[in-house]
């Protein structure tokens, strides 16, 4: 089992990828970053691994540039 400190909430995870909570929501709703719900409260926690590897293949170039 993880640690909760594994984890962040949706304020501090929408901080680190410099995003707004409600974009966060979206995009974990649409299976995009992987979120995982507090059964306790509802709330959608984020492992911060998740995060650091959505980040690395978000700055990857999707297309070679062109020579100029």
């Amino acid at each position: 089992m993880q640690k909760l400190s594994e984890y962040l909430k949706i304020a501090e995870a929408a901080r680190m990828l410099g995003v707004s909570p409600n974009t966060l929501r979206a995009w974990a709703d649409d299976g995009r970053v992987p979120a995982m719900i507090n059964p306790a409260n509802g709330y959608r926690l984020f492992r911060r691994e998740d995060l650091e590897a959505f980040l690395e293949m978000v700055q990857k170039p999707t297309k070679k540039p062109r020579p100029k």
